[in-house]
């Protein structure tokens, strides 16, 4: 992602409009919207799930720390088994594996079986984002990464914001449990639709014509590409996942703890929490799409990625930061609902910044270079909600979280502006006014 100076303006590469690449962002979409109602469910369930399980908020965080630890440990290794057996496979596999798990979930009967469900959620959701991120690298023109990357996690976005309304809806309806079974059916069917509509390369799907052909990157086959240049990746890429650490802890406390804290703070009921946290995470989709948008933008008409990317990355951390401030003093109801929504906003500017990286800097070895980036919002996830979870048991409240927060939100901004990611791949296509 290295270092131009300034190249004329030029129009975007459409994404849509008569290309069947559209064909596959749509479907991706659908994908980030599922898995992410999946493993946020059960934020929406959790006082439902505290309740019958009789559990502490340390327990219920461990929940979510379990996925994230065999989320985390997994990233670099199924981002690079996702190269060799190509996303149509891959995502196949993944999908169904994380549809049962999803169903699974709604068949725990205590802690025990509650942690078997999140673990085999975490396994094999670990290489599902990698194994898409290869999939767009192969199928989307490189001057629309932050784009795609946008987009992708918008529809994400939608499914944490959709899971709070339609799962306490269906607690009030008939129970918990439903959604995760709902859920797990559709993974399973989408799974199956992809495995049929999608082909690992552009060249193989019927109808490409040779102009989209041209447009999108010219990524060889496994077995034709030269090793994963690691020693040069880790190095570059390490600072990037220390970044997405820091992003990675904050996010998880909105996916996690938001309904708790309406909950159990500010008394808010299921019929009330579940829309007050939709509201919450619906900045979210907004701020996924004008990230990656804005970042495209400034990449054309400056030919700096490492630039456009580390602009938005600065505005969403320190915006963030700002948001949460008010959250330190225990403000009224409507003061922290607007305040977390703004910070939330914020915070997935930075989003597809830290997805579109390694696209930027190594196209052909994606599927790696973003599991490696993508480990720090694992360990994030890992760490993060255990420790929240044991801070409200031990104080009442969550002041000393949100200060935590600020603080790691402070350290990922100093980073994110020193870091000086450099592109390390001699093989796939250069994006358009970037140089080696």
């Amino acid at each position: 992602m290295a270092t131009t100076d300034t190249v004329p303006r030029t129009a975007a590469t459409p994404i849509l409009f008569h290309r069947r690449r559209g064909r596959v962002l749509v479907l991706l979409c659908v994908m980030y919207f599922i898995a992410y109602f999946d493993r946020t469910n059960i934020s929406a369930a959790g006082p439902s799930i505290i309740k019958e399980f009789d559990l502490t908020k340390a327990e219920f965080g461990l929940a979510a720390s379990v996925f994230a630890f065999f989320y985390a440990t997994l990233q670099i290794f199924g981002g690079w088994i996702g190269e060799k057996i190509g996303p149509r496979r891959g995502l196949l596999i993944l999908g169904l594996l994380w549809g049962l798990s999803t169903f699974f979930t709604g068949l725990a009967v205590g802690l025990v079986t509650l942690l078997i469900a999140r673990a085999i959620l975490g396994f094999s959701e670990s290489a599902t984002f990698p194994t898409a991120t290869q999939a767009m690298s192969r199928w989307m023109p490189p001057d629309r990464n932050g784009f795609v990357q946008g987009i992708v996690h918008s529809a994400s976005r939608l499914g944490t914001f959709a899971a709070p309304i339609v799962v306490t809806t269906l607690i009030i309806w008939t129970g918990w449990r439903e959604s995760f079974f709902i859920v797990g059916v559709l993974s399973m069917a989408w799974a199956v639709v992809w495995f049929v509509m999608f082909r690992d390369r552009p060249k193989d799907m019927k109808g490409m014509t040779a102009q989209e052909l041209s447009e999108v990157p010219a990524i060889p086959k496994a077995a034709d590409r030269p090793p994963v240049p690691w020693k040069r990746l880790i190095r570059t890429i390490l600072p990037v996942t220390l970044v997405d650490f820091g992003y990675g802890w904050v996010a998880w406390v909105f996916f996690t703890w938001i309904p708790t804290l309406l909950a159990t703070v500010y008394k808010q009921d299921i019929s009330k929490y579940g829309l007050l946290t939709s509201l919450i995470l619906a900045g979210g989709v907004i701020g996924d799409t004008l990230g990656g948008v804005l970042s495209d933008r400034l990449l054309r008409k400056t030919g700096n990625a490492r630039s456009a990317r580390r602009t938005l990355l600065l505005i969403g951390f320190i915006g963030s930061a700002l948001c949460l401030v008010p959250l330190v003093f225990s403000p009224p109801l409507t003061v922290a609902i607007v305040a977390l929504a703004f910070s939330f906003f914020f915070l997935e500017l930075t989003n597809a910044q830290l997805w579109s990286i390694p696209m930027d800097v190594a196209p052909t070895w994606s599927g790696t270079a973003s599991g490696m980036m993508n480990t720090g919002f694992g360990v994030a996830g890992i760490l993060s909600p255990i420790v929240v979870g044991g801070l409200v048991d031990i104080t009442g409240n969550f002041v000393v979280p949100f200060a935590i927060s600020i603080a790691i939100l402070v350290a990922a901004t100093v980073l994110a502006g020193v870091m000086k990611p450099a592109r390390v791949d001699p093989v796939g296509s250069p994006i358009p006014g970037i140089t080696g």
